[in-house]
């Protein structure tokens, strides 16, 4: 039985006023555990679940254009993870981006908290997709090894993969649980549900779309770690679909579409946190509408990843034509089709990519810069870079995309903030 119990605050008064130094009563939820739990799907609900695997599904067979589609996987990695920080209200564009990146990539600081945050948070994706595969099993482990990925480097790093022994809260003052919208269960219910929900994310009963959305859901309500849960949360949306076998390649940019309806995203979170007994009209109504949420979510994700594939194809054509023939194989050749990939690169980091020499790596680089498709930049003093224009304002678009719950601003306003127009 899912429940609300009430406790009582008690300050420790350091540092506080008379008011936020009162003692007062809030009220922790404690959800169900997933275990043997029932999850009855409506029709309609179930047709979104179906019309979603399909989708991602179609994605991972058919996506072609670019090399072994490696360099889609990395920019809409790239985009999930910048969401994602976007959600937590870490906003950046993919020029600073890249370049923080770069920067990284050579040895250097980049000197920009931000972008070093959401660096973060790309490496815990990266790392989400490397301890993932079809069957590998999900654990409570490789949740805290991601989330400490998560935050090293932050001012939370401390925190990093250690689940909490303390009451956390969402909304409401910052000094007492009292007036919060969500107070998340106790400390000492928190291992056990998380062992749970493992569990749960190991198990086949359901479909995978649906698995995703109520191991997210789960997660979140848990809320397990001091800061970084939902970065956290939905980089298990990442492990589910690989486990699972449904995205082994590409996962779709969900949380760019949760982002952009965050009112529906919350509210459908919220009616997923029902009172009382699993199998109640409340329980049954807030998992389907939390669901199907989610599953048009990954249906308007794939959309969004496709139009970003054809987009790449016409620029590599385009590239093609201003070079003239290329032989097939050559490194030139591949770093065509991978170019997409990393729109910021050096010749190290080209001839690592191509596996390749430096000295071969470089003529590529060359060929490129001859015909006007990376530009020469410098990182830090003395670093030479090379970026192409065209696929950071293509990122950029699919960002500015993503944004909008009609995929284009000039029709529908974001919903978030957004980068600035490519000129």
């Amino acid at each position: 039985m899912a429940e609300l119990i009430e406790k009582i605050w008690m300050s420790d008064g350091a540092g506080l006023t008379r008011r936020d130094r009162r003692p007062c009563t809030y009220h922790p939820y404690i959800p169900d555990r997933l275990e043997r739990r029932d999850f009855r799907l409506s029709g309609e609900t179930a047709a979104d679940v179906a019309d979603a695997e399909a989708a991602i599904m179609r994605l991972n067979r058919e996506a072609s254009t670019l090399l072994d589609m490696e360099a889609l996987a990395r920019i809409l990695l790239r985009a999930e993870s910048v969401a994602s920080s976007w959600i937590e209200g870490l906003t950046i564009g993919a020029r600073r981006l890249l370049r923080a990146e770069a920067a990284h990539e050579v040895g250097l600081s980049s000197r920009d908290v931000t972008a070093d945050e959401v660096l973060g948070n790309i490496n815990a994706m990266v790392m989400a997709v490397s301890l993932s595969g079809e069957g590998k099993p999900i654990k409570l482990e490789t949740l805290c090894d991601i989330h400490r990925r998560l935050l090293g480097g932050t001012p939370h790093e401390r925190y990093g993969g250690v689940i909490r022994e303390e009451q956390n809260w969402i909304g409401g003052s910052a000094h007492n649980p009292c007036a919060a919208q969500f107070v998340p269960p106790p400390h000492e219910h928190v291992r056990p549900l998380l062992e749970d929900l493992c569990e749960f994310c190991n198990g086949d009963s359901v479909p995978a779309v649906v698995q995703a959305a109520i191991a997210h859901a789960q997660f979140e309500t848990i809320h397990p770690f001091v800061d970084g849960n939902g970065r956290a949360g939905r980089a298990l949306i990442h492990l589910i679909l690989r486990r699972r076998g449904l995205a082994p390649r590409v996962v779709p940019p969900v949380s760019l579409i949760l982002a952009t309806y965050s009112i529906d995203y919350l509210e459908a979170l919220t009616g997923y946190r029902y009172i009382g007994d699993a199998s109640s009209e409340e329980a049954y109504e807030g998992l389907n509408r939390w669901v199907s949420l989610f599953a048009g979510a990954c249906s308007r994700a794939v959309e969004d990843a496709n139009r970003f594939e054809q987009e790449a194809q016409s620029m590599e054509e385009t590239w093609r034509a201003r070079l003239g023939k290329v032989r097939s194989g050559s490194s030139t050749d591949l770093l065509l089709r991978s170019l997409a990939g990393i729109p910021i690169l050096t010749v190290n980091s080209a001839a690592r990519l191509l596996g390749r020499t430096f000295k071969v790596a470089n003529m590529a680089v060359d060929d490129l810069v001859q015909a006007g498709i990376l530009r020469q930049i410098t990182i830090g003093r003395r670093n030479r870079a090379f970026e192409a224009p065209e696929v950071i304002a293509a990122f950029t678009d699919l960002e500015r995309r993503l944004a909008s719950p009609l995929a284009d601003t000039r029709v529908a306003p974001p919903t978030r903030s957004i980068p600035a127009r490519h000129q």
